[in-house]
């Protein structure tokens, strides 16, 4: 039965009951009217509008990135669900279902903020917390392309010490995958590692704070597996039970597929294997100094063909599960997310590859990280996180590497993993070391808008029909408003020495000195070593 509830000039339909049901709604897209969705690994194909055409299903999905059940419309329009959703656009209408629970529809204002803010409010307010401060005043440096799968001691220093040495301000220091003794497995590996302690004293000395990266897979020929399967704590196979017995247990652990092999997964629905995770992460900050966590993996995809958990939860809720650990450590990083907007957890962009094609996704894909709730971003690593790109320097393309940095440089975060300093030639490792000065110059700035969301929920990066909602600029993708007053214009396409950029009404203070009137395109010059972007002044 559809309900309608009334509240000022507020229209909310429901169209079930509150029982936990199925529930379905249709929506025909008005005139002019633009949708962002829940994925923000399609935001480069979003704002959908009457002539667009796409479907997807976030249950057991999260496309590998942040999600949220959520669409939210230019006229003031919104859906919502507290469970995954189907959503399609097709002729000019949406379809919306649910496999359980209630959609919400609502119609509030008449525009992006309107329903944006109707959103934060009711569905994912903000708690007045950040994550760690040095994720936005400084640039993020990951072991990932220079070390791969060969995390180790001496090269880590190494890698720590060329940063110093090129010039670069020291920031968050992540050390990647392969540095633990095994998965699940949570301390240093004793034949890459000497003395990680005093490694990690040296990195401190040197201005870094220091992350590693963990995720919540579990080798299946460790101790710790046949611990946590006797005590209950691993996602089981649909039969539950097995009939060969190993470790004292009657319990069949799930094995499960993922990037690097196959493995037993942690029932994080279950309290007590939260503990032991925790307890493992907290033995690592007190035994050896570490300053917080890269939590990778947790995607929604992992925990669906039937799997067995201590609660009866949807595959997003694990997801979910995961990623709430990360609120324990203000240094964190996320890259799979299930409502968890409004939280202090830092948001990268799934890993892009290292093609032009890939850079033009990262400002509309944060864009809609934040038309999702999810503030606090970082779009990728400088120049594509892909690493078999970077193995043969002859094929890395000098100016996307720039260009992707430049990109970073005014986002509230920029992370850099492949060594500017190897692979590109003085000059261009210059213009990249400027980028990351500039970041660090603005830190103080993102800082400060990274506190104002912890408030009010307001978005760090914005779509510029966000800030002008009658400008009519919602396909704009190329350019980005930082806070109310920034506009940001790099150049996201090869040999792109020339680029025009669209200025609303008012005057705006160019990052040459230049005052420009707006209401209008202009065509500005932008050699190698420029990062457009306007101050507005009134």
């Amino acid at each position: 039965m559809k309900k309608i509830t009334l509240i000022g000039f507020l229209l909310i339909i429901s169209t079930s009951t509150f029982s936990q049901n199925a529930d379905s709604l249709s929506v025909e897209i008005l005139n002019g009217e633009y949708w962002w969705a829940g994925l923000s690994s399609e935001g480069h194909n979003t704002p959908y509008d009457a002539q667009s055409t796409a479907t997807h299903d976030l249950w057991g999905y999260n496309g590998g990135n942040q999600a949220q059940p959520i669409l939210l419309s230019t006229k003031g329009r919104l859906i919502w669900s507290e469970n995954p959703i189907k959503y399609s656009f097709n002729n000019g209408t949406i379809t919306i279902s649910s496999r359980d629970g209630k959609i919400d529809f609502v119609e509030t204002g008449n525009n992006l903020p309107a329903a944006y803010y109707y959103a934060v409010e009711n569905y994912f307010p903000p708690n007045g917390k950040i994550p760690a401060k040095k994720l936005f005043t400084h640039p993020q440096y990951n072991t990932w392309i220079e070390l791969m799968y060969d995390q180790n001691e001496k090269d880590i220093l190494e890698y720590a010490q060329n940063i110093i040495d090129n010039g670069y301000p020291p920031g968050v220091l992540m050390i990647d995958d392969n540095w633990q003794y095994d998965y699940g497995v949570w301390d240093f590996s004793p034949r890459k590692f000497k003395d990680p302690k005093g490694m990690i004293t040296k990195l401190h000395a040197m201005g870094f704070q220091i992350m590693l990266w963990v995720c919540p897979f579990v080798s299946a020929d460790s101790e710790e597996f046949r611990y946590l399967a006797k005590e209950g704590m691993l996602l089981l196979d649909p039969q539950e039970k097995q009939e060969i017995l190993w470790a004292n247990t009657m319990n069949k652990a799930a094995i499960v597929r993922w990037w690097n092999g196959a493995s037993a997964l942690l029932d994080l629905s279950n309290p007590k294997s939260q503990e032991w995770f925790k307890s493992q992460l907290n033995y690592l900050v007190d035994e050896y100094g570490v300053d917080g966590f890269k939590f990778d993996a947790g995607d929604a995809n992992f925990y669906t063909n039937g799997v067995v958990s201590y609660k009866t939860v949807t595959p997003n809720d694990h997801t979910a599960f995961f990623a709430e650990i990360g609120l324990d450590y203000p240094l964190n990083e996320y890259r799979a997310s299930w409502k968890m907007a409004g939280l202090p957890l830092a948001q990268r962009l799934r890993d892009k590859e290292h093609k032009w094609a890939d850079l033009q996704k990262l400002i509309p894909d944060v864009m809609s990280q934040s038309m999702m709730g999810y503030t606090y971003t970082c779009p990728d690593m400088i120049g594509g996180g892909e690493y078999q790109s970077f193995l043969k320097t002859e094929t890395i393309d000098e100016e996307l590497v720039v260009r992707s940095a430049q990109v970073h440089a005014l986002m509230p975060m920029m992370q850099f993993s492949v060594a500017p300093w190897r692979v590109l030639s003085e000059e261009n490792a210059k213009i990249c070391l400027e980028a990351a000065k500039l970041h660090t110059q603005m830190g103080d700035l993102f800082l400060k808008l990274a506190r104002e969301a912890a408030k009010t929920g307001d978005p760090i990066v914005k779509p510029m029909a966000f800030v002008y909602p009658d400008g009519g600029y919602e396909t704009v993708k190329d350019q980005f408003m930082l806070g109310d007053s920034i506009l940001v214009a790099p150049v996201v396409k090869k040999g792109g020495y020339k680029r025009n950029v669209i200025l609303p009404k008012g005057r705006w203070k160019g990052d040459d000195g230049k005052i420009v009137k707006g209401g209008s395109i202009i065509e500005i010059d932008v050699p190698l070593e420029r990062i457009p972007y306007y101050t507005k002044i009134d």
